[in-house]
């Protein structure tokens, strides 16, 4: 029997305010466990929340990023469950009427067309704690630095077909995200958390199947794997003629499987009801419009702006600005050398493949804007090679320090002094005398096997276009 697959995303966001949603802890990661704390954000009896202004602002800017109706009125409720990283025995959420609905984003699909992914719900909440277990496994730590954390949960419809629309999904999510500077979407930080919900149904069926939900995936590509592993386990259980159990799962990166955790909670397990020591959070039309024209330049815009004014072809704009940092990085690096072909090849290339060994956002890195427009003002200085360029960069990229410091330190200055690359070249053209007469008999391509060797011998420190001159100066005399 042939199956559809039917995938629903929720995504726990956490937002860039410097302090809690309900108390003025600061909200930073890396501090010692448990110092970001006091007697609000760990529960103590008699203690009072107070909204954080910041945080509504924000979860109001992701609602209207991701093209959702606004609800003036939206209030908090406590879902009550316990858990150790639950200080107060419930956490405090919008169950009932989120900030934002009725949204979507667009993304392809696995042919390549135009897909609209339906987002149900935008609702802030609080973070909960951090559980540290040991390695033996017989204790577990609780770091309650994380406890009331702003988030916001974007919750999608059932509208994704495979695992990598999903990816997708969450690629064009953090970007719009990152855009609108509600959140870094930092997955390996924690803020940027995904769940999948995951069914099956025979095709052309319209109710949905038994599902599962996928949690402990650390990346986009954990997500589409765990997912992609799910759908088989879930089809050969089918095949079988028995039923998809509802449960919630993990995925174990090392072993490729996913391991059943729990059974899943329904929503009446929550007993939930409005929050009485909160306000509600009432907006006018006039805030929400504020908020939409106070939006930042978003990639698509940006991809059309980088068409016009620079000239790029419409996939280099699309490659730069799929992240904000490394279209923050570009146009930065244009203010000191104004080449935006050149300046977005280099970018897009040997710059963005450092990033992605190292892990990193542009905007993490130590290698400044800056530093790519001195290394490129060099190259057309004839001060290095465009080949020991990328050398530099490589240095100057690990080591934090500038190229032109690092071109000093290592002794990479390009030789263009004519004398000492003459007898290079002599030495050359005596060793390789086929090349040679190669050359002389009309087969052009020799003489760039000749500036290779050329190039070789001076550990690619020579002037590339000086040598050709000479190589061929030399050979035709």
């Amino acid at each position: 029997m042939e199956f559809e697959v039917v995938i629903g995303l929720e995504v726990h966001l956490e937002l860039l305010t410097a302090s809690k949603l309900f108390c003025s802890c600061p909200n930073c990661f890396d501090a010692e466990p448990n110092v970001n704390t006091c007697p609000g954000c760990l529960g103590f009896p008699g203690t009072l929340p107070q909204l954080n202004e910041a945080a509504v602002q924000q979860a109001l800017t992701a609602s209207l990023a991701l093209n959702c109706d606004i609800a003036l009125v939206s209030y908090f409720d406590r879902k009550n469950y316990f858990y150790p990283d639950i200080p107060k025995g419930y956490q405090i959420s919008q169950f009932f009427v989120p900030i934002g609905s009725k949204g979507f984003l667009q993304i392809e699909d696995d042919a390549g067309s135009p897909k609209r992914v339906r987002i149900g719900r935008v609702h802030m909440e609080e973070d909960a704690g951090k559980l540290v277990h040991s390695i033996s496994g017989d204790t577990s730590l609780v770091d309650y630095n994380r406890a009331g954390v702003p988030l916001v949960e974007i919750v999608t419809e059932p509208d994704l077909r495979s695992p990598g629309e999903a990816r997708r999904y969450l690629e064009q999510l953090k970007s719009i995200l990152q855009y609108a500077r509600v959140s870094d979407c930092k997955m390996e930080e924690g803020s940027l958390r995904c769940d999948a919900n995951i069914s099956l149904r025979p095709v052309g069926s319209e109710a949905l199947g038994s599902k599962t939900e996928l949690k402990n995936m650390n990346s986009f590509k954990a997500v589409e794997k765990s997912l992609e592993r799910e759908i088989r386990r879930q089809r050969d259980i089918l095949n079988r003629g028995e039923k998809v159990v509802t449960q919630t799962m993990r995925w174990d990166e090392s072993s490729g499987e996913t391991i059943a955790m729990r059974g899943k909670l329904q929503a009446h397990d929550y007993r939930c009801f409005t929050d009485p020591e909160l306000a509600p959070i009432e907006l006018t039309r006039e805030d929400v419009e504020k908020a939409r024209a106070a939006l930042p330049e978003m990639a698509a815009v940006r991809i059309s702006r980088y068409i016009s004014d620079f000239g790029l072809p419409e996939y280099d704009a699309a490659v730069l600005t799929a992240s904000r940092g490394l279209a923050d990085f570009f146009e930065a690096c244009l203010l000191d050398y104004n080449n935006p072909k050149l300046v977005g090849n280099w970018v897009m290339g040997e710059f963005a493949a450092q990033l992605n060994l190292a892990g990193l956002e542009a905007d993490q890195c130590s290698f400044k804007p800056e530093f790519l427009a001195e290394l490129l003002k060099m190259i057309d200085e004839n001060l290095i090679s465009g080949k020991i360029a990328k050398d530099v960069l490589v240095k100057a990229f690990e080591s934090g320090q500038s190229p032109r410091l690092v071109v000093e330190k290592e002794g990479l200055v390009q030789i263009s002094d004519q004398s000492e690359l003459q007898a290079v070249i002599a030495r050359v053209i005596s060793e390789n005398p086929d090349s040679v007469e190669n050359y002389r008999g009309g087969k052009s391509k020799a003489i760039g096997f000749l500036v290779g060797q050329v190039m070789k011998e001076t550990k690619g420190k020579a002037n590339p276009q000086l040598v050709n001159e000479l190589l061929v100066k030399a050979i035709d005399n």
